[in-house]
């Protein structure tokens, strides 16, 4: 595979990561299934609906590349670093995330049901109309996300840091913030989703 190069609807199952960076590189509906990219670094590269299922992305670095609308099951993502990316509209269902980096990056409408992301650094993130249903984000650092619109039934958020961060008042009934630190507002605007009247 070459750089500045188009690929779609292969089946890239065997391909893997190599020594040498992947560099603005265009996917379209390629299966990576069960592909071996440990290691793989991406710079400026665009997965669109690729399939990464039982893929390992374990210890990789991916640097402004797009991940849109992409079936990320079962994959090995520990170790991985992700800046300045978009994971738009994916899914990550079932994943070994932990730990991992996520900086300056749009997560919007991605599918991260009953993820484990304790103790994370999520702060900044584009979270918006994220599925975060029975997600463990205990002692996250959620300072400054965007969670407008955010699925978060059962949420853990114990212990976790939210000021700063944009959270529905339905989020903040549905989900588990025991512990949790607010801000001012957020305080607030929880207490109104609760029902109480705050003078």
């Amino acid at each position: 595979m070459d750089d500045d190069a188009e690929y779609t609807d292969l089946d890239l199952s065997d391909v893997r990561a190599g020594e040498e960076p992947w560099r603005r590189r265009r996917f379209v509906r390629c299966r990576f299934t069960e592909a071996d990219l440990r290691g793989l670094v991406t710079e400026s590269c665009s997965f669109a609906e690729c399939d990464f299922t039982d893929a390992d992305l374990g210890e990789s670095t991916h640097r402004g590349t797009a991940f849109r609308t992409c079936t990320i099951h079962r994959a090995t993502l520990q170790g991985s670093a992700f800046r300045g990316c978009s994971l738009l509209g994916s899914s990550l269902m079932d994943c070994r995330l932990r730990p991992i980096t996520l900086t300056d990056c749009d997560l919007t409408l991605v599918a991260l049901g009953r993820a484990d992301l304790r103790k994370t650094d999520l702060s900044g993130l584009r979270l918006r109309e994220a599925n975060l249903v029975e997600s463990d984000l205990r002692e996250a650092d959620l300072q400054g996300a965007d969670l407008t619109g955010a699925r978060l039934l059962h949420t853990r958020l114990e212990g976790a840091d939210l000021r700063g961060a944009r959270i529905d008042p339905d989020g903040l009934v549905q989900a588990r913030l025991t512990g949790a630190t607010i801000d001012v507002e957020q305080a607030i605007a929880f207490a109104a989703a609760n029902g109480l009247r705050v003078t």
